[in-house]
Protein backbone atom coordinates (compact mmCIF):
# COMPACT_ATOMS: atom_id res chain seq x y z
CA UNK A 1 0.00 0.00 0.00
CA UNK A 2 1.29 3.44 -0.91
CA UNK A 3 0.10 6.74 0.51
CA UNK A 4 1.31 10.33 0.46
CA UNK A 5 2.20 12.25 3.63
CA UNK A 6 3.27 15.87 3.32
CA UNK A 7 4.69 15.41 -0.17
CA UNK A 8 6.65 12.25 0.64
CA UNK A 9 5.63 8.88 -0.69
CA UNK A 10 5.14 6.22 2.00
CA UNK A 11 5.08 2.45 1.50
CA UNK A 12 3.75 0.26 4.32
CA UNK A 13 6.23 -2.16 5.93
CA UNK A 14 9.37 -0.38 4.77
CA UNK A 15 12.10 1.38 6.79
CA UNK A 16 13.22 4.98 7.07
CA UNK A 17 15.14 5.96 3.92
CA UNK A 18 17.93 7.41 6.10
CA UNK A 19 19.28 5.67 9.17
CA UNK A 20 22.36 6.26 11.29
CA UNK A 21 24.46 4.50 13.90
CA UNK A 22 26.85 6.27 16.29
CA UNK A 23 29.67 4.31 17.89
CA UNK A 24 31.80 5.79 20.67
CA UNK A 25 35.20 4.42 19.71
CA UNK A 26 36.88 5.79 22.86
CA UNK A 27 34.53 3.80 25.09
CA UNK A 28 34.15 0.84 22.75
CA UNK A 29 30.35 0.96 22.78
CA UNK A 30 27.33 2.46 21.03
CA UNK A 31 26.68 6.14 21.72
CA UNK A 32 23.14 6.27 23.06
CA UNK A 33 21.28 9.54 23.56
CA UNK A 34 22.96 11.58 20.82
CA UNK A 35 20.55 14.22 19.39
CA UNK A 36 20.48 14.06 15.57
CA UNK A 37 18.89 16.41 13.05
CA UNK A 38 18.37 15.92 9.32
CA UNK A 39 18.26 18.95 7.02
CA UNK A 40 17.82 19.38 3.28
CA UNK A 41 19.76 21.90 1.23
CA UNK A 42 17.44 24.70 0.17
CA UNK A 43 18.12 28.17 -1.18
CA UNK A 44 15.67 30.58 0.46
CA UNK A 45 16.59 29.97 4.13
CA UNK A 46 19.26 32.21 5.71
CA UNK A 47 21.82 29.45 6.09
CA UNK A 48 20.67 27.41 3.07
CA UNK A 49 19.29 24.43 5.06
CA UNK A 50 15.77 23.35 6.03
CA UNK A 51 15.36 20.95 8.95
CA UNK A 52 13.14 18.01 8.04
CA UNK A 53 13.58 15.58 10.94
CA UNK A 54 15.13 15.11 14.35
CA UNK A 55 15.72 12.16 16.61
CA UNK A 56 17.99 10.68 19.24
CA UNK A 57 20.15 7.56 19.16
CA UNK A 58 18.79 4.60 21.13
CA UNK A 59 20.79 2.42 23.56
CA UNK A 60 22.34 0.66 20.55
CA UNK A 61 23.45 4.04 19.13
CA UNK A 62 20.96 3.84 16.25
CA UNK A 63 18.28 6.11 14.83
CA UNK A 64 16.06 3.81 12.82
CA UNK A 65 12.99 6.05 12.55
CA UNK A 66 14.34 9.46 11.57
CA UNK A 67 11.75 9.57 8.78
CA UNK A 68 8.52 7.66 8.36
CA UNK A 69 9.14 4.07 7.28
CA UNK A 70 8.94 3.76 3.52
CA UNK A 71 9.00 7.50 2.84
CA UNK A 72 11.23 8.77 0.04
CA UNK A 73 13.25 11.93 -0.29
CA UNK A 74 13.93 13.66 -3.57
CA UNK A 75 17.44 13.60 -4.99
CA UNK A 76 19.49 16.36 -3.40
CA UNK A 77 22.01 17.32 -0.75
CA UNK A 78 21.28 16.54 2.91
CA UNK A 79 23.00 17.10 6.25
CA UNK A 80 22.96 15.04 9.41
CA UNK A 81 24.04 17.02 12.47
CA UNK A 82 25.05 15.10 15.59
CA UNK A 83 25.03 17.03 18.88
CA UNK A 84 28.26 15.49 20.14
CA UNK A 85 28.70 18.25 22.73
CA UNK A 86 25.47 17.25 24.51
CA UNK A 87 26.51 13.59 24.40
CA UNK A 88 29.94 14.19 25.95
CA UNK A 89 28.60 16.67 28.53
CA UNK A 90 26.11 14.02 29.70
CA UNK A 91 29.09 11.68 30.22
CA UNK A 92 31.14 14.35 32.01
CA UNK A 93 33.73 14.18 29.23
CA UNK A 94 35.42 17.16 27.62
CA UNK A 95 35.17 17.01 23.83
CA UNK A 96 36.63 19.14 21.07
CA UNK A 97 33.74 19.19 18.58
CA UNK A 98 30.41 20.62 19.79
CA UNK A 99 28.72 18.90 16.86
CA UNK A 100 29.60 16.78 13.85
CA UNK A 101 28.01 17.49 10.48
CA UNK A 102 27.88 14.95 7.69
CA UNK A 103 26.79 16.36 4.33
CA UNK A 104 25.87 13.81 1.68
CA UNK A 105 24.04 13.58 -1.63
CA UNK A 106 21.09 11.37 -2.47
CA UNK A 107 21.24 10.54 -6.15
CA UNK A 108 18.84 7.60 -6.19
CA UNK A 109 15.83 8.20 -3.91
CA UNK A 110 14.85 4.51 -4.15
CA UNK A 111 18.00 3.45 -2.27
CA UNK A 112 18.35 3.23 1.50
CA UNK A 113 21.05 5.53 2.93
CA UNK A 114 22.81 4.50 6.15
CA UNK A 115 25.24 7.08 7.54
CA UNK A 116 27.29 5.78 10.52
CA UNK A 117 29.42 8.03 12.73
CA UNK A 118 32.49 6.79 14.60
CA UNK A 119 33.04 9.18 17.49
CA UNK A 120 35.62 10.01 20.14
CA UNK A 121 36.10 13.20 22.20
CA UNK A 122 38.76 14.51 19.79
CA UNK A 123 37.77 13.09 16.43
CA UNK A 124 35.13 11.51 14.26
CA UNK A 125 34.79 9.74 10.95
CA UNK A 126 31.95 8.54 8.77
CA UNK A 127 31.25 6.38 5.76
CA UNK A 128 28.31 5.19 3.66
CA UNK A 129 26.97 2.06 5.27
CA UNK A 130 24.35 -0.38 4.11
Amino acid sequence: MTKTEGGTKTTAGARSPITTHVLDTARGRPAGGVPVTLAARSGPTPDGWREIARGRTDEDGRVRDLLAPGSTLPAGVYRLTFDTGAYFRALGVEGFYPHAEVVFEIRNPAEHHHVPLLLSPYGYSTYRGS
